[in-house]
């Protein structure tokens, strides 16, 4: 392994810095430069966070030669409260992205965060409003969403990033409510859960048609730990998975976040990143296989950064995305590229 890896609500994942130097390591010339990207998933870390990793390491991202315009976060435990009530806490993040998007919108010519997928949990009943106005107020017209995630694997300790969700939880009574508030408000709902749990999401867009949800990472098709070696059997499941919930017409999916240590490609450990053509190679199915059931205007292209610079840089990551994109055309591209997140998160960019 080139760097340190661990993840956890408070350590460290890593040394930021020298992952940085590690993934632009492979330099490639840059495809398509001045196609017009929104990246609508990556996180930001204050010093001190899971990952450190703010504005200025973002726009070293956004700025390394893609024509990335704007971006939305995602909600992952950064710059919770210390303290106040416990449902309100995550609120805190929404006041630090804010700031740090104001920022991002003063600097000429770089990516302006345009959106904010903040959390909540959505099982909270009457006091679900009071969360979601209170990051209505803290992120203004960029609070667009909540991602309550439902991931949870019966093998934690084989994860890099062990989701810790409720057992059950999409399909509780209390959560569905919250999901459905969410629509009510003009919200959306993000997921980030395991391929096993592809059915269960599948059943909840199902019982809550009127929000629209966004499937991130391809439902995260695991092979490390029990998954390990699995992959071939894996895939042929998650395609029907796959199938299945795009037949919900309420549901958008993030295509991206598979280079994460968890997905068993093993990338992270090699002694240099990959190359945007041995990630087309090893991945390109996935998303040739989820653009063909959702339709290029429901699927829209995802860094999840910082958390796949484990495995290449941004650069690289963009490169590999248009390579699988070269086949589709013009409008399809724009809409993957750009107009699905555009749209589904009302992004003014």
């Amino acid at each position: 392994m080139p760097y340190g890896l661990q993840f956890g609500d408070t350590a460290v994942m890593a040394d930021a810095p020298e992952m940085q130097e590690w993934s632009t390591m492979i330099a490639e010339e840059i495809v398509d430069p001045d196609r017009r990207i929104i990246d609508p998933h990556h996180h930001l870390w204050p010093e001190g966070g899971a990952l450190p990793y703010g504005l200025d390491a973002l726009h070293y991202d956004t700025g390394s030669g893609h024509n990335v315009v704007g971006t939305v976060f995602v909600q992952c435990g950064a710059a919770h409260r210390a303290d106040g009530p416990e449902h309100l806490m995550p609120v805190g993040e929404t006041e630090f992205v804010a700031a740090e998007a104001a920022t991002s919108a003063s600097r000429d010519g770089a990516a302006t965060i345009a959106g904010i997928v903040a959390h909540a949990d959505l099982r909270l009943g009457d006091q679900l409003d009071e969360v979601l106005d209170a990051h209505a107020a803290a992120g203004g017209d960029l609070f667009k969403g909540v991602r309550d995630s439902g991931a949870l694997d019966a093998d934690p300790a084989a994860l890099t990033i062990p989701g810790s969700a409720a057992p059950g939880l999409y399909a509780m009574d209390d959560f569905r409510a919250g999901v459905a508030r969410l629509g009510e408000r003009g919200l959306t709902f993000d997921s980030w859960h395991y391929h096993h749990q592809n059915a269960d999401f599948a059943a909840l867009a199902a019982a809550v048609p009127g929000t629209p949800m966004v499937l991130d990472h391809f439902g995260t098709p695991l092979g490390v730990g029990r998954f390990a070696g699995k992959r071939d059997e894996i895939f042929a499941a998650w395609k029907d998975d796959i199938a299945a919930i795009a037949e919900n017409s309420n549901v958008v999916a993030k295509i991206g976040g598979l280079a994460m240590p968890d997905n068993g490609f093993g990338w992270h450990d090699a002694a240099t990143p990959v190359t945007s053509d041995q990630f087309v190679e090893e991945q390109g199915h996935y998303y040739r296989h989820t653009i063909e059931c959702f339709g290029a205007d429901r699927c829209m292209f995802e860094s999840n950064f910082p958390v796949d610079r484990f495995s290449l840089s941004y650069a690289v990551l963009w490169n590999a995305f248009k390579k699988i994109a070269a086949d589709y055309s013009e409008a399809e591209q724009t809409a993957m590229f750009s107009g699905t997140a555009e749209r589904v998160y009302s992004l003014d960019l």
